[in-house]
């Protein structure tokens, strides 16, 4: 099924030197953008992390520090990055946990200030998660009936996740083509900041999602404990989190 867009959407995935969101870095980035007509616009970028790369990481893609040794740092490809995802909803698999932060991340050390909140995401690993709880192989035999080759390269899970996506839409009645219902669909928690430290509760009300006070509202604790905010801003948190303690307090006043 195709997808019925109203804007272009940028599936896209990583290859990184680890899962640390506040200190690993990019060294592989695939994105498809898919235009509501249909056209698809595919590109496959190394980026040199400015880091060793792991070797356990090196293990799961294949990518070494002679790779990319005469790559462009992430600093340099940032605003043509930014500008080409502009306007566009956003999909990947285990995005909304991972990819999207570790994004937002390296577009904050870049200096790129982009304005994720006027995306939809679209989490494909959510949806199999709730119709069949399985990997993204797993996932691309399961719904598109072919072995994933070259999984743990950015393009070719980008491509798979692309596949997967249309699949699942073809498979499901109930499931919506529309990406804003799909968006809704495909989260697990109404997310504040992209790491899910605060969540929205049904009142739309930010709850803190960690620590000590988790359960309690933003706005309760700030009150209640002034110095929690400073320990925020000090603390080992991605910055679009702080971003959103900040926003919060600002409001406050």
């Amino acid at each position: 099924m195709q997808l019925n867009l109203k804007k272009p959407i940028v599936f896209f995935d990583l290859e990184t030197t680890g899962v640390d969101i506040l200190h690993d870095r990019i060294v592989e980035i695939s994105l498809i953008k898919v235009l509501p007509g249909g056209e698809e616009i595919e590109k496959t970028r190394r980026v040199n992390p400015e880091m060793h790369i792991p070797e356990e990481a090196t293990a799961v893609h294949h990518i070494t520090d002679e790779d990319v040794a005469g790559e462009p740092t992430f600093r340099q490809i940032a605003r043509s990055l930014a500008n080409e995802m502009a306007g566009c909803d956003i999909a990947g698999y285990n995005s909304n946990r991972f990819d999207i932060p570790m994004l937002d991340q390296e577009f904050q050390r870049a200096g790129v200030k982009f304005d994720f909140s006027k995306a939809r995401f679209i989490d494909v690993q959510t949806i199999f998660h709730k119709k069949e709880q399985r990997t993204l192989v797993a996932a691309y035999r399961f719904y598109c009936g072919k072995e994933l080759d070259g999984a743990h390269s950015a393009n070719a899970d980008t491509r798979a996740t692309y596949e997967v996506l249309k699949a699942q839409l073809d498979r499901y009645d109930d499931l919506p083509n529309d990406m804003e219902e799909l968006s809704k669909f495909a989260r697990t928690n109404r997310n504040v900041d992209f790491m899910g430290r605060i969540i929205m509760d049904d009142n739309d009300r930010e709850i803190i999602n960690f620590g000590k006070y988790k359960g309690k509202t933003v706005v309760e604790v700030f009150k209640k404990d002034p110095s929690y905010y400073d320990w925020i801003l000090k603390g080992d948190f991605a910055q679009n989190t702080k971003d959103c303690f900040t926003r919060i307090k600002l409001r406050m006043k």
